[in-house]
């Protein structure tokens, strides 16, 4: 149903790229819309440590240090898949490069700075493993193959299909290299749905063959806020678009109908969460209203130097007003699957800045590679997991320097991640979870100690490198994950639900045939369905996703690769 006029609600990646496909394609003036967000970092962050405790989530938990960069997170990029991404990209101009769009800016760079990861997965006692030897059996190869082959119109076989369901009868799978680097790659879990193994699979198959490598990657020149959502939010704010932050949305006026399904948006109530005054918006018939209905940055919160990162209970902003949404609506999914279980989906994350770069030469030492080609993840000595068997502990990305444009010459940005911050340290005696920056970085030397060739081990430098640390910043995420939650095809939203004449949903808890989530990539392509649908744009105009599942080389390349 045609519109004139829109109301984002969420500023982050989806949402930009709705406004964008709008304005250009659509076109319309940048004043028919307006941005009601808490922020607009989205997924895609990078700032000082300083302006993120300043954000909504931290309000409650203020912390002493906040000096030094803090990134929650950080994506990969694989030109080949995401093709929406590039596209949106290329509509906009660089915020660091002149005369470059941001797509160029990044490919400009990439080229430059080619990844070529050597020491994806170490061990203690063997350092740098051969992670190209996949480590498959018979078994292992049939039920991969299985999964791989399955028919999208059999892809309903997988409902509520957990990872750990479907490899039931085969505990090997969680053994091999090939489950190190995936479940740490693309952070999926055990616990994670099957079903969006597979679209991964499908989409994805080509990295499958050099996933020891990560030749397939491509990186943006600086953080994904300054390299991706910059750029994106400078266009909008110079087309006249409105966005007003410090803003949470908590509920809906729907328009009275005999029909349960027919969804009309006709109000929205929102908390100044600076004032603490409720505000309320009308919506009109003329208006368009686009949610992005989850954020998996949703209720994090960071710690420092010496605080962990406190847990915030709360159910999130953008997931709580999805879940009055499904109260009234029985088409529009069901967010507890994801927002519920935060067994299955919290992370903890840190970034470390130094004032030089003493450890991060030694990790170059270490892992014999340059900053920029890495993610290493650390796999335990002895059996962690409820199976009785070895896993990740571990994983850091070590950034192309600098991370951010006002680091300076000295300074050092290095950011890792625990997926399982239950678990508890080898070398600092507490769960993750509990840890602050200092033990954080304990724990991480004394990974790295077990894997250092020598001849001088890195933990002869240790106060060295220790009085070199300007911050380090933890993050608790409890939802992180939970875009991977096991679940149906309907417990996520359409992005058009049938029978509804002005509400889109977009980002990482929608559904959308084969698109595999976490990625820009599908979050890009939902913003556009949306925009495209209210700004009347036929979808034959959306860019072309490509099959790499119906790619008969890439079958046959990830068929040997099985095997070697």
């Amino acid at each position: 149903m045609r519109k004139n006029k829109a109301i984002m609600i969420g500023a982050g990646l989806s949402n930009m790229a709705a406004a964008v496909y709008l304005i250009q394609e659509g076109k319309w003036d940048g004043s028919q819309i307006t941005f009601y967000s808490i922020d607009d970092h989205g997924s895609n962050d990078g700032s000082t440590g300083r302006e993120q405790a300043d954000e909504y989530w931290m309000k409650n938990h203020p912390v002493e240090n906040t000096k030094g960069y803090l990134a929650r997170g950080g994506r990969m990029l694989n030109y080949r898949t995401y093709v929406d991404l590039m596209d949106l990209l290329d509509r906009v101009p660089s915020v660091t490069e002149p005369g470059l769009t941001a797509a160029q800016d990044t490919r400009e760079f990439d080229a430059a700075h080619p990844t070529f990861d050597k020491a994806r997965l170490l061990e203690g006692g063997k350092g740098i493993l051969n992670a190209g030897k996949l480590g498959f059996d018979n078994k292992d190869r049939m039920l991969l193959t299985k999964l791989i082959l399955m028919p999208d119109e059999e892809e309903e076989k997988l409902d509520n299909v957990s990872i750990a369901d479907y490899f039931k009868d085969d505990p090997h799978m969680f053994q091999t290299n090939f489950w190190y680097m995936w479940e740490t790659t693309f952070a999926f879990r055990t616990k994670s749905s099957a079903q969006e193994l597979r679209r991964y699979m499908h989409m994805m198959l080509y990295e499958f063959t050099q996933i020891e490598h990560l030749v397939g990657v491509n990186r943006t020149r600086y953080n994904q806020y300054e390299s991706i959502m910059l750029p994106l939010i400078n266009y909008l704010k110079e087309q006249g678009v409105k966005i007003v932050l410090n803003r949470r949305v908590t509920d809906w006026d729907f328009k009275d109908s005999e029909l349960t399904d027919e969804i009309t948006v006709t109000g929205l109530h929102m908390t100044n969460v600076d004032t603490g005054e409720e505000e309320h918006v009308d919506v009109d018939d003329d208006t368009a209203v686009i949610f992005t209905n989850g954020s998996i940055t949703d209720s994090s919160t960071q710690g420092d130097w010496t605080h962990a990162a406190p847990e915030n209970m709360d159910y999130g902003a953008a997931a709580g007003l999805w879940k009055k949404a499904a109260e009234h609506f029985y088409n529009v999914g069901n967010p507890d699957k994801f927002f519920a279980d935060r067994d299955a989906s919290e992370w903890l994350s840190f970034t470390l800045t130094t004032k030089n770069h003493l450890l991060l030469n030694e990790i170059t030492r270490i892992t014999t590679q340059v900053p920029g080609n890495a993610l290493n993840s650390f796999l335990s000595t002895t059996p962690i997991t409820p199976l009785g068997q070895k896993d990740v502990n571990m994983s850091i990305v070590v950034h192309h320097q600098p991370h951010f444009t006002t680091q300076k010459p000295n300074e050092a940005v290095i950011w890792g991640y625990f997926l399982y911050p239950r678990r508890r340290g080898e070398f600092v005696q507490k769960p993750y979870i509990e840890m602050n920056g200092e033990e954080m970085l304990e724990e991480l030397l004394g990974q790295l100690s077990k894997v250092d060739p020598g001849p001088v081990n890195i933990m002869d430098k240790k106060d060295e490198i220790m009085d070199s640390v300007i911050n380090n910043i933890p993050v608790y995420m409890p939802y992180a994950s939970a875009l991977f939650n096991n679940r149906a095809k309907t417990d996520r939203p359409e992005v058009i639900p049938d029978h509804s004449t002005n509400l889109a949903f977009t980002g990482e808890f929608v559904e959308q045939p084969f698109q595999m989530i976490f990625t820009e990539q599908s979050a890009t392509r939902s913003g556009e369905i949306a925009a495209y649908h209210f700004a009347g744009v036929p979808m034959t105009r959306l860019v072309e996703t490509p099959r790499y599942d119906k790619d008969i080389p890439t079958l046959m390349r990830a068929t040997k690769k099985m095997f070697e």
